[in-house]
Order: structure tokens, then sequence, then C-alpha cells
């Protein structure tokens, strides 16, 4: 039977309200059945109040073969390259979605050196975006892409906001690591599945096996990153205003985009005094109206800039 939007907000409000045990209790159903209404709650709750389209995903290449005469401390000429790197797969998934999407080269395209087809895919799906996520996004997997993109000839994407887990997470944390396989560790007891160099060798033989499990590495990858963003996201104090994406009719969480939010204090800028807020996600924000009156703002000094 379909869950409606209702079923899973009541549900939803009673976990946070009592826990996840009482609630089990309370609607006789499975911690894996309360888990599920949740994520239909968030995911009815995106399609209901018009929630931007947020992209999570992840990328892996193949190497580039070059010629060298050593293995320490060599500056490799352009000349020496024999074979470019090139994608070799991706996995991405719309938050709270339940499809994960992926495409990985064929070993005829590998043969070819070809990734044409699987970077037009990812292209297609980041042009939808609002704001897209990755882990290590700007310095890797969004950099690479783009220089895929131009070299296949193709158009820059429409306009989008991004998210980068690691940077956030070096930010806000002194983890032990900022890896993804070590986040996901923190934040549900368990990494990325295993892989090692020679997975990428067999690939670029075009051994269909290996293909199949460097794709399934790939998906696992980004389930995991929704759920180390999804940990990650109270903490974000850069985060993108989903607000601004929203038909507001009333104020909302700017990290999440959910209503059920609450006056929790008063939060203060160094020329300024706001009423705090507090959303069911964890996240604080603060309201845009200052709490100073014309003429306290008039007679508040500053101090100078050094």
């Amino acid at each position: 039977m379909a869950i409606t939007l209702e079923r899973a907000r009541d549900v939803h409000n009673y976990v946070e309200k009592h826990g996840k045990e009482k609630a089990c209790e309370f609607f006789d159903v499975s911690h894996e059945t309360i888990a599920r209404y949740q994520r239909r709650y968030r995911q009815l709750s995106c399609e209901d109040y018009g929630l931007p389209k947020i992209l999570l995903f992840d990328i892996e290449t193949l190497p580039m073969w070059v010629r060298v005469w050593g293995l320490y401390k060599q500056r490799i000429p352009i000349d020496n390259v024999v074979k470019d790197w090139m994608v070799l797969s991706w996995a991405a998934k719309w938050l709270m979605g339940k499809e994960t999407m992926s495409d990985i080269l064929t070993p005829e395209e590998i043969e070819r050196r070809d990734d044409k087809r699987i970077c037009r895919s990812i292209w297609n799906l980041i042009d939808q975006a609002d704001i897209i996520i990755a882990h290590n996004l700007i310095r890797f997997d969004l950099r690479k892409l783009n220089s895929r993109f131009m070299i296949h000839g193709f158009k820059p994407p429409s306009p989008y906001q991004t998210i980068d887990t690691l940077k956030h997470s070096q930010k806000i944390a002194a983890h032990t690591s900022h890896k993804l396989d070590w986040l996901g560790q923190l934040v549900r007891n368990e990494g990325k599945i295993d892989t090692d160099y020679g997975l990428w060798v067999r690939c670029e033989a075009g051994e269909q096996e290996a293909l199949d499990y460097m794709l399934k590495y790939n998906i696992e990858d980004t389930g995991l990153l929704e759920e180390v963003y999804l940990w990650m996201r109270p903490w974000m104090y850069s985060h993108p205003n989903i607000g601004l994406y929203m038909d507001l009719t009333e104020p909302v969480c700017s990290h999440c985009g959910s209503n059920n939010i609450w006056e929790e204090g008063v939060y203060y800028t160094p020329a300024g005094k706001y009423t705090a807020v507090r959303c069911e996600c964890g996240a604080i924000g603060r309201m845009r109206s200052s709490l100073l009156t014309l003429a306290e703002s008039r007679d508040l000094t500053r101090s100078t800039a050094r």
C-alpha cells in the first residue's frame, strides 16, 4: 500500500518527539518500517513543497599511461603521455530519491578510450540540478568532469550551487580522517566496500566482472555520500539557502526547507541582533529582520578593521 504524506508525517513527527523505540511500539511496526516511513516523508516533502533538485554523485576514472625512466621525483613531459585518463563510471541519485542512476564504459569503449557517451549521461543530470553534492567535488569530480565536457565539445550545464562534503568536514570538525570511508564508519559503522588497484587494471582490460563490481562500488559510494551529507548538514554554516528555491508563505529552514522550525534564543552578528531559529533537522539559523530598532542601530558603534 502506498504511503501517504499525511501518514508519513505522523510517523516522522512521532519519532521526532518520542524516539524510534516508542514509535515502533505505538505503530506496532519494525525499525525498518519506521525508517522506510521517514525516508518516504522526506521524499514526499520534497515533492510537496517544491524543494530544489539536489544531485549527489560520484565518478571513477581510468589512469593515464605514461613513459618514465624511474619511480621517484619524476617530472613527466607531455610528450611522454601515451594514453590520457578518462571517466570510467559514475553513479548519482536525487536527494531522498529511491533510484540510484549509473553508467559505465563498455569493453569496446574502453578499447577505443571513448568516454563521450557516459559523460553525456552525467552532463544531462547535472544540467537538471539546482545543487550538486560530492566528496572532494571541487578539486576532483567537478574539475575532472568539466575537462571531459570541454574535450567532447559540450556546453556548460545550467547554473548550479555546489556542496563539497570533504571541504565542509575539514572546515567544521577535526575527525581523525576526512575520507568518505572514515566518515561512513562514523555514521553507520561501515565504510566503503573493498577495492584495490587491481580492480582498475582489470576494468581497463575490459573484464565484465570487474566492470560490474566497479559499478557496484560506485553506487555504494553514492548511497554512503547521502548518509554522510545528511549527518553533516546541520553543521554546514555556508549551506546553500534552500528557501530561495521555494515559493514561500512562511519561514523555512535554510538547510533543508522544512517549515518545522521554532525560535531558540538570539543570534548576534558584529552589527546586528536577530531571532535564532532551530529546525527539526538540527540546523540553526536566524530570521532576516533585525531585532534592533532604527535608533539602536544608529547608536551602535563598530570596531575598526586592521
